[in-house]
């Protein structure tokens, strides 16, 4: 059992993340603002690569562990399975983060303010995360729609929802959603799909940007746009010079 001191340290150790996490989105936020996003990815890529082995360091020596491989250390003795398993729950986790926040925007300013707030997180999230997965596989910048159908298969979402490419010529393919989380929970709750077209639109053109600039991104539909049920969006993406 724990007694009460034991609880409020744990309680403060879970506030402290929360904390933590804010901090960091602030400081890239208001680097963003008085930067331009591309010198705050940037930053954004300094900072975490010098943040990620402190932190693992000072959380492995709390916790008696070895901290000499770095991030590693924390999750030493898991197998393959529950390594999985926890990129699976941190992935969900993510989206319904995103969920929440919506949720609080809109339940204080209304779906248009709620829809506005979303479209620029977007905005600023997509080139971020493009710019981790290139970084983290070592991919090239400019690498064409190779790189492209590579780097959609390694974002949070892919392990979320399910997704296809499909019409694939040498200068574009078509990336369409089979099944998306957000949607078929709105669907099993009798509800209206959410018209999620203006976030789509932000998220795939910036992310595919981030990728490569000489890709262009066509919505073939996208709620509120009518769809058929084998798939709830899609998107084409073309290369050429523009």
């Amino acid at each position: 059992m724990h007694s009460k001191d034991s609880e409020a340290l744990v309680a403060m150790i879970v506030d402290a993340v929360r904390r933590s996490a804010v901090h960091y989105g602030l400081w890239f936020a208001e680097a963003v603002h008085q930067l331009g996003l591309e010198k705050a990815l940037e930053a954004e890529r300094e900072a975490g690569d010098r943040a990620a082995p402190i932190l693992a360091a000072r959380i492995a020596k709390a916790l008696g562990m070895d901290a000499s491989d770095g991030p590693a250390a924390l999750l030493r003795g898991l197998d393959q399975e529950r390594l999985s398993a926890l990129l699976d729950a941190l992935c969900v986790n993510w989206l319904a983060l995103d969920g929440v926040w919506f949720q609080a925007v809109e339940g204080l300013a209304g779906m248009d303010d709620a829809k506005r707030v979303n479209d620029t997180c977007w905005s600023r999230f997509a080139p971020l995360e493009a710019r981790r997965i290139m970084a983290m596989h070592g991919f090239p910048r400019d690498g064409g729609l190779e790189t492209l159908k590579t780097a959609l298969g390694l974002r949070l979402y892919s392990r979320v929802n399910e997704h296809e490419i499909v019409e694939e010529t040498p200068d574009s393919f078509v990336f369409r959603i089979r099944q998306c989380r957000v949607q078929a929970a709105r669907t099993r709750k009798g509800l209206a799909e959410y018209p999620c077209k203006t976030g789509g639109l932000v998220e795939y053109r910036t992310f595919a940007q981030a990728v490569d600039p000489r890709i262009r991104t066509h919505c073939l539909a996208c709620p509120p746009d009518p769809h058929p049920a084998e798939w709830c969006c899609a998107w084409r993406f073309e290369l050429g010079e523009w």
